[in-house]
């Protein structure tokens, strides 16, 4: 938190949105004793408080407070700070005799080098504040302040202190909570074991985060050697798993930003998300873009902000975002049909991937790459980017092997040679489906799926290849030249057998 920086520049109105009160209120506590400056702190229950002398002045109305400030900002000497908690609250109900006495409270701190501090869950201010007060970032907890509250609950709870492997994997684990929300991970933790285990307190953490909405936690079971073909996109993987180590910081090399993989739907993009996740050893998030945007005035961009904040909190990680286009597909169009929302959004996202500093690798899947801007594709926003084909033969065959096992039966019992002949231009999705359906009629008939079946639910299905071929073509011609092939045909035509890429 850069408070320090805008209160010695003089700043007289500034806001800090969190829900970690107490945390804030210390980290601004301490600026202002570096500062040597006086804090006072107001809430509608407990008044103004001058935390120095521990003076309490009553007044549980926001505009009779602001009345005593006038008073404390007359002079200045010494220079004063107050923290008015929740005034936000007050403020939304658009009382214009609040909001002018703020205004001019602000005009008086700003001649006399005071400052107000509003806190609180939230920031919608009036027009008339907008360029009044100034957000100042709050961070979520790093590993250093949660290892403190980790600390506090070994000690209540009278247990060993924890190795420096095991301490470093439980943090990691946390990372991305609050304070609050970490100290009850870690109590449950000990509650459920007896100990402090990092799965649970990783399992509580994909729960938090999915209450929100907007970011989840994946686990990544899945790595390159689960994906069979796509040997350049997997030789690219390879080559940048080790560009997030010290050594490579040390070596002055910056972390990879992101890829951006396009291609016919279910040919393996989402499962190449998820094993660059285990291949890098990685926390994985994933992101729902249409859960961004909301309807209140600036939530949407509040939204993108505490996506940001929660994946730079839990770096180093990886950011999957599936489908981006659906996302940002209307952000030309924006000005006529959302006041400029999506223009806002996407504009920022643009800026964060471009600027950012933190480890967050950005893996995102595109069917329609049409739909994106073309600004969205520029080099520095991704790495690299990959246009992903049908699979071919094979692959297919591979891709029925893991759906034969996947479903408990033996894949040497049934000949996926002439299977993946017969189901040509299918997607791995379209050739997990068909079995799917063999099962079903076999089931009717009260025996086991066998290949007279699984021929006539190929027959009964038209592959998405043939609904679409004219757009298939047109997404093969756009990549040619423009994105890199994720399997190159001599490979796709010699390589070993490997698993399967298609099933997701």
């Amino acid at each position: 938190m850069n408070l320090t920086t805008y209160l010695r520049a003089g700043y007289p109105g500034l806001a800090v949105v969190s829900s970690e009160e107490a945390r804030a209120e210390a980290e601004i506590a301490s600026v202002c004793t570096s500062l040597d400056r006086r804090l006072h702190a107001w809430s509608s229950t407990e008044g103004l408080v001058d935390t120095t002398e521990g003076r309490v002045t009553q007044c549980a109305d926001p505009l009779e407070a602001l009345q005593l400030l006038e008073g404390l900002f007359a002079s200045d000497s010494p220079r004063h700070v107050v923290l008015l908690r929740d005034l936000q609250l007050h403020l939304e109900q658009g009382d214009p005799m609040l909001v002018r006495c703020l205004r001019d409270t602000l005009r008086l701190a700003k001649s006399n080098g005071h400052a107000i501090i509003l806190l609180g869950c939230r920031l919608k201010l009036p027009p008339e504040l907008e360029h009044e007060i100034t957000n100042v970032d709050f961070d979520l907890p790093d590993a250093t302040q949660l290892g403190h509250v980790l600390d506090g609950i070994l000690n209540s709870a009278k247990l060993k202190k924890l190795s420096a492997p095991e301490k470093e994997s439980t943090l990691q684990s946390a990372l991305g909570l609050t304070t609050t929300e970490a100290e009850n991970a870690f109590a449950l933790s000990v509650v459920e074991t007896t100990d402090i285990d990092p799965k649970v307190v990783a399992r509580e953490k994909a729960r938090t985060l999915k209450r929100s909405g907007l970011v989840e936690v994946i686990e990544a079971t899945t790595g390159l050697d689960d994906i069979g073909g796509l040997n350049h996109l997997k030789e690219w993987l390879t080559g940048r798993a080790g560009a997030f180590s010290e050594s490579a910081r040390t070596y002055g090399l910056p972390a990879p930003k992101g890829l951006l993989i396009v291609g016919i739907p279910g040919t393996g993009k989402s499962l190449t998300a998820k094993a660059t996740a285990g291949a890098f050893g990685l926390p994985l998030l994933r992101l729902d873009m249409g859960r961004v945007f909301g309807g209140i005035v600036g939530q949407s961009e509040a939204n993108l902000r505490s996506v940001i904040q929660t994946a730079e909190a839990i770096a180093p990680c990886v950011l999957w975002i599936d489908e981006i286009e659906k996302g940002f597909s209307g952000s030309k169009s924006s000005g006529s049909t959302d006041g400029g929302t999506s223009s806002r959004v996407f504009g920022s996202f643009l800026s964060w991937m471009q600027e950012k500093q933190k480890a967050v690798f950005v893996v995102a899947t595109a069917n329609d790459i049409s739909q994106l801007p073309p600004e969205f594709l520029r080099k520095g926003r991704f790495d690299e980017m990959f246009f992903v084909d049908l699979p071919d033969a094979r692959e297919r065959a591979q891709i029925w092997d893991i759906v034969i096992a996947r479903h408990g039966r033996k894949p040497r019992d049934y000949d996926t040679v002439v299977l993946a002949r017969a189901c040509e231009q299918f997607t791995g999705a379209e050739i997990e489906a068909v079995f799917i359906d063999a099962m079903h009629e076999a089931y009717v008939e009260g025996k086991e799926p066998e290949g007279k079946e699984i021929l006539e639910a190929i027959a009964r299905t038209v592959p998405l290849a043939q609904l679409m071929d004219g757009k298939i073509a047109a997404l093969r011609h756009w990549a040619k030249g423009r994105a890199r092939e994720a399997a190159s045909q001599t490979t796709r035509t010699s390589r070993p057998a490997a698993r399967s890429r298609s099933l997701n």
